[in-house]
């Protein structure tokens, strides 16, 4: 006996695209999280976060990076370079002190400098965001290796979140 399927109730040979979520923060002009199909590149997740936002470092992340499912894309943004007084990086009246540099948005150069921080320091610290997520607190730089208890005390009164 000879069993013929009717094609329109057959299961479809294609397969069905997965769904990712991703969250896309920092220097993009719509933040939050985005649905986007499987084999999607971060470029595609920073175009429905509504592109970089001003000040975003493009250069600083993969572009033709592929996603995974509850990834977080984080844009970097400029900084003030650490050695610039306050004053004049705002516009302000007279402050002495130099702006902070923050952790979470620095480049490796940048970062590398902070007094005490190398560039294979630097380097950690970035990957260190890369894989954990943004720090959640100038202490955190304690988890990266190279920095104890002392290099974080010298670091402390220079850096931000």
């Amino acid at each position: 006996m000879v069993r013929v399927l009717d094609k329109s109730v057959s299961p479809s040979s294609e397969p069905t695209a997965r769904t990712l979520t991703v969250h896309v923060a920092g220097a993009v002009n719509n933040p939050g999280l985005y649905k986007l199909n499987e084999g999607s590149r971060v470029a595609d997740a920073l175009g429905r976060a509504g592109g970089p936002a001003q000040g975003a470092i493009l250069d600083d992340i993969n572009l033709a990076a592929r996603l995974t499912d509850g990834e977080k894309v984080m844009v970097p943004r400029q900084t003030v370079p650490a050695d610039l007084p306050a004053a004049e990086a705002t516009g302000g009246t007279g402050s002495t002190s130099s702006v902070r540099v923050n952790i979470n948005t620095a480049s490796e150069a940048q970062l590398d400098a902070l007094p005490g921080v190398g560039p294979a320091l630097a380097t950690r610290i970035v990957q260190y965001r890369e894989k954990n997520g943004t720090f959640s607190s100038v202490d955190e730089l304690d988890n990266v290796s190279g920095i104890g208890p002392s290099k974080l005390d010298s670091l402390k009164d220079l850096v931000t979140i």
